[in-house]
This record gives C-alpha cells, structure tokens and sequence, in this order.
C-alpha cells in the first residue's frame, strides 16, 4: 500500500512563506497525480490544488490563486505546495492525497472521495 508522507509545516507570519513536501512510496500515481487539501478548526476539509502527474497541468481553488504554487518531481515521486503571502485564514492542517486513475485538464477532481491515498497531515499556523 503506497504511503504519502507530508513535511514542512509549522508557524509563520502573516505575509510568510512556507513550503510543504508530499513524498510517496513508489509511482501509483504517475498516471492520476495528487492534491493538497486543508482543514482548519471547525471547518470541514477543504480542496487546495492539485497537479496532474503527466504533463504538470495545476488547478487551485480561488481562495489561494496567486499566492500558492504546486509541483512535483518525477524523480522523487514527490509533491509541493509553496505558499506565499499567507494569511491567518490559511491556518490549518494539510494533507496530501493521490489519485491513481488519469484525469483530464478541464477535470480536476477536487472532492476527497476521488483520492484513494491520504498522507497523514501537517499542520500550518500562521499568526496575525
């Protein structure tokens, strides 16, 4: 069974960066490709972004476009989420997820029963 394992969390500044790291087992998903989601206190989780693994096509939700960008490396079987200006409303736990199956570029699939892998989370705090 493939394992995702996230890195990079922790506390930051209002306008801070971070960078998050996914690192999967081996290559289940170099035909679908993966996504951050995020679940802040309360709140029920929420799609971030994703990254098709053929091709590095991305899609965001509107709340993080300009500010977040998603790659991947092939080589490491490894995602990343750069975050940029942040916002206290950017705090909570991100999970990684992977989907097996290919998608097409106007399709993102962006609801947590479309991923088969979850990492375990790494929780981002950022302070006002």
């Amino acid at each position: 069974q493939v394992q995702l394992v996230e890195s990079g969390g922790g506390l930051v500044q209002t306008g801070g960066s971070l960078r998050l790291s996914c690192s999967a087992s081996d290559r289940t998903f170099s035909d679908g490709g993966m996504a951050w989601f995020r679940q802040a206190p309360g709140k029920e989780r929420e799609f971030v972004g994703a990254i098709r693994w053929r091709g590095g096509n991305t899609a965001y939700v509107d709340s993080v476009k300009g500010r977040f960008t998603i790659s991947r490396d092939t080589s490491k079987n490894t995602m990343y989420l750069q975050m940029d200006r942040l916002k206290p409303d950017d705090t909570a736990i991100y999970y990684c997820a992977g989907k097996r199956r290919y998608w097409i570029r106007s399709n993102t699939p962006t609801t947590e029963s479309e991923y088969e892998s979850w990492g375990q989370g790494t929780q981002v705090t950022v302070s006002s």
